[in-house]
């Protein structure tokens, strides 16, 4: 399994991150990490990487089909959703797991500052 290269990034089709003069953009934070724990995964051979892509091609279209632009997911928003998928669909992490630890970042609970204290 080989790590997602610039090129296997699919820079113009449905799965292509939003760029801004050639470089990546992200709007906030949590985009930037949600990206590169992706690559992380696929890097160390956890998920392979056109199984994520996959996914979010789905996710993306699924999007795109949402007609109001204001309830329509975020580029990032697909990006997690995919990568959510495939960590419960291979076993890695659980749906309740995903749930349990967005509460803990929403409350505070988890501090985003400081991981090591939740």
């Amino acid at each position: 399994m080989s790590a997602p290269t610039e090129s296997s990034l699919d820079v113009e089709g449905a799965a292509a991150p939003p760029r801004r003069n050639g470089e990546l953009v992200f709007g906030e934070p949590w985009e930037g990490r949600a990206f590169g724990i992706a690559l992380a995964l696929s890097d160390q051979g956890h998920v392979p990487w056109e199984a994520f892509r996959q996914q979010l091609i789905v996710a993306v279209a699924a999007a795109d089909g949402i007609p109001d632009a204001q309830t329509r997911p975020g580029y990032y928003e697909n990006w997690l959703v995919a990568l959510q998928r495939l960590l419960i669909e291979r076993g890695i992490v659980s749906g309740a797991e995903i749930e349990r630890r967005a509460r803990q970042f929403a409350t505070g609970e988890r501090d985003i500052v400081n991981p090591g204290d939740a």
